[in-house]
Order: structure tokens, then sequence, then C-alpha cells
């Protein structure tokens, strides 16, 4: 993976043992192959974000690391121990699922407490414990309440208090924001990854929302297929993908291929460069020494708040969309239609591998 002028190294985990480890990983149903051969290693204290789209085999690897899927075929390692065929209460894992699965009629406290009640933890030390992991998740003195009087984001960290109260070497998060209005679930983001941070487990979290795995994450796989497409930091991820589907789905990402690269960049190939990395100027506008350029019609213009999103018909073909900080929101939409030159620097158009 190059861009014009420079070469991009691969971020690796950090130096540390193996909380998880995966080894030809695969899950077929019927004829269908769900995963197919993941090979992948996960840092102690490491949050992993597993991102994809609806069927690209990020769940089921998560359900075969917790033990609710059997492996077709692979070898699942936690802590360097083979567990693929150990029952899900024999591993030291513990699952948050979007819907919390909170008891209603047991209390905030009796919810947090009952794993440790399963497992015979007497109560003077289950009652102990799962205050502590109420304050844990900031919500002392919510213990007699129940599931029904609290907001989204307090059930959502009782689950987690719940999962956290078994100290786990391992926590799965199966997208436990997807129920959270975007505001709750953005201040949501902030606070799971500061608890990670304090308690330092190592966190395995799936979700189909980018931002949410470029907020939170030390480390992000994105599954395509049933295959990781991608496994990077989020910088690394979001400046340098390494595929069309990866540039697509990581945010919003212009592509530019074949005759219009040719034109546009001098070279054919497959290369993409971001929005908000390219400049809008009048058509006569010069470009700068070493900057790429192309020229255009504006078609259409979307007032987003903070910005300003432009698509750009190209003279050469093909069309790029711009994004642009709001400064003088008339200036900004009196460019629709309007005859533009668009510029950017030259390490921002990074080539990439695989078709549109």
């Amino acid at each position: 993976m190059t861009s014009l002028g420079e070469q991009v190294t691969t971020q690796t985990p950090p130096d540390t043992a193996a909380a998880v480890s995966l080894r030809g990983l695969r899950k077929t149903f019927g004829e269908v192959a769900a995963v197919d051969g993941v090979d992948l290693d996960l840092a102690e204290g490491e949050f992993f974000s597993m991102l994809g789209p609806s069927g690209s085999g990020k769940t089921t690897v998560l359900r075969m690391i917790a033990g609710f899927e059997e492996p077709t075929a692979g070898r699942i390692l936690l802590g360097g121990v083979d567990v693929t065929e150990r029952p899900p209460y024999a591993r030291d894992v513990n699952t948050v699922f979007q819907d919390y699965a909170l008891f209603p009629h047991m209390s905030v406290l009796q919810n947090v407490e009952y794993g440790l009640r399963v497992k015979g933890v007497d109560r003077r030390s289950r009652r102990t414990r799962a205050l502590e992991a109420l304050e844990t998740v900031r919500l002392e003195g919510f213990g007699d309440r129940r599931p029904s009087q609290l907001s989204g984001g307090q059930r959502q960290r009782v689950a987690l208090a719940r999962a956290l109260v078994n100290r786990p070497k391992l926590l799965l998060l199966d997208e436990p924001l997807g129920a959270l209005d975007l505001k709750l679930r953005r201040e949501m983001q902030l606070e799971l990854k500061a608890l990670q941070r304090d308690v330092g487990i190592t966190f395995v979290f799936v979700t189909h929302d980018q931002e949410e795995a470029l907020t939170m994450s030390d480390r992000i796989a994105v599954f395509n297929g049933g295959r990781i497409e991608q496994l990077a930091g989020p910088a690394e991820l979001y400046e340098h993908p390494a595929s069309a589907f990866v540039a697509g789905f990581v945010g919003t990402s212009n592509l530019l291929e074949g005759d219009v690269a040719a034109a546009v960049l001098g070279t054919p190939g497959l290369f993409t460069v971001r929005p908000e990395k390219i400049d809008m100027h009048t058509r006569d506008a010069a470009a700068g020494p070493g900057s790429c350029t192309a020229t255009g019609v504006v078609r259409e213009v979307v007032y987003l708040g903070s910005a300003t999103q432009a698509v750009v018909d190209l003279d050469a073909g093909g069309s790029l969309i711009v994004l642009q900080q709001n400064r003088s929101v008339q200036d900004q939409l009196a460019h629709r239609g309007a005859q533009v030159r668009l510029t950017w620097r030259r390490e921002h158009t990074v080539e990439i591998g695989g078709s549109a």
C-alpha cells in the first residue's frame, strides 16, 4: 500500500502477551462461509474493534470467542490456552449485548450480583464486589432502582457493571451502543474508552459504526465477506485504506481510477483522497507546486452545520466530494453551479488495491 511519494508501514499490536489468538478460524452455515479463515492476535489490555457491514462475519467471530458458536475449523486461544472445545461458562470471558438483557424484576444491585450468585460467591463478598462495580461505572447510589427507572445510558452501564463484577480477562461487546440516540451514543463512546483504560481489561468491540470504531479503538479489523480486509490503528486505517472497500466503508472517500486517474494524477491505477483534504477555488486560481489539481463544476452543495459538502463533476470525468468547514454559509452555497478548481497535496492521494 503506497501513497504518491511515500511508503506506509503497517502498525503492529503492542508487544505484550496475546489475550486472544485466532488460528484459521472458519464457520459455515450450510454452504455459506460466514467466517472464512481468520488469523488474529489481540494484546492484553487492548481495545480492539471488529468493524464491518451486516453479514461480514464480525459478530460470528465474537460469538465463537464467547463460545456461543462452535467453529467449523480453526482454534481459539485465550491467554495461550486452547478453549475451542470449552463451553461459554468455562471461559474467562463476559459478553455485553445491545439489548443489555437485564432482569426487569430485579434491582440494579441484584442484576449486578446475579453472576456471582450463580457461581456460589457468598452474600457479603458479592455485595461488596457489586457495589465496587457500580462505583466503577459511576452508578453508586442506584442499586435499589429497577432497570425501568433508568435511562438507556444508565442501563448500558449496569450491563457493563454486571460483566465487570466477574473480573473477566476479556470483555466482549456486541454493538452495545446501538440502541442509544446519537448524542448519548457519542457520550458513551468516551465513557466506555475511559472505563477500559481504568479497569485494564481487554475489550473486543463489534460495531458497524465507523465513528465508534475510530473513536475508541487501539486497533480495528475491517471485515468483509467473512475475512479481514484490513487490520490497523484508526489513523492508519482512515488515512491509508488498503482497498476500495475499506476506503468506502471507513468514512467518505473519493476514488479516482482509469482514464480519470491518468488525466488528474498523470498515472493510471486506483487512488483515493478524502473529501476534507481537498480545497476548492475559483477556476482561474493557480495550483501550488507539487499539488494535485482538477477542474469541474459544482453540481450540489449540502449544508451540514459545521461543514459544507460539495459534489463536483470533473471535466476529466467522474466526480469528487469536497468537505469544507463553514465560515460564511452564503459563500459556500453560492458555489452551486460554479466553475471551480480543486487542489490537494500529493501525499494525500493514496494508491489502493482492489477494484472500486
